[in-house]
């Protein structure tokens, strides 16, 4: 295997290092030098993995806050109100489409008359 596949490899196994180059802190291309000269001796590395885990977990640390404050800020009532006039558009709909498969004529709306004054 030559050091290409084995770098394609050892990427796979440190999905990290794809977080680094996503932030533009570095570039594939020196991952691959670094990796070409040092191989995976760890201290070569441990400034991007360490920091990479440490990261994520901060990262999932503070998602898991976010989602905390977007729960509690939640306005429950509306939610219900939203879903109860989506179940109402949705039984209408069923009704008409239920109207129009059955053979009865679609229901009209009634025509509006207004009249203004001058």
């Amino acid at each position: 295997m030559d050091t290409k596949e084995k770098f394609k490899d050892f990427v796979r196994q440190n999905p990290v290092l794809l977080k680094h180059v996503k932030d533009g802190g570095m570039t594939w291309q020196k991952f691959y030098e670094i990796y070409d000269m040092y191989g995976e001796d760890e201290n070569a590395w441990k400034d991007y993995l360490g920091v990479g885990t440490v990261a994520a977990a901060a990262t999932a640390g503070a998602a898991s806050f976010d989602l905390m404050g977007f729960l509690k800020n939640l306005d429950l009532d509306s939610i219900q109100n939203s879903v109860n006039s989506m179940q109402r558009v949705l039984g209408l709909l069923q009704d008409m489409s239920s109207n129009k498969s059955s053979g009865e004529t679609p229901r009209k709306p009634r025509p509006l008359y207004k009249h203004f004054e001058d």
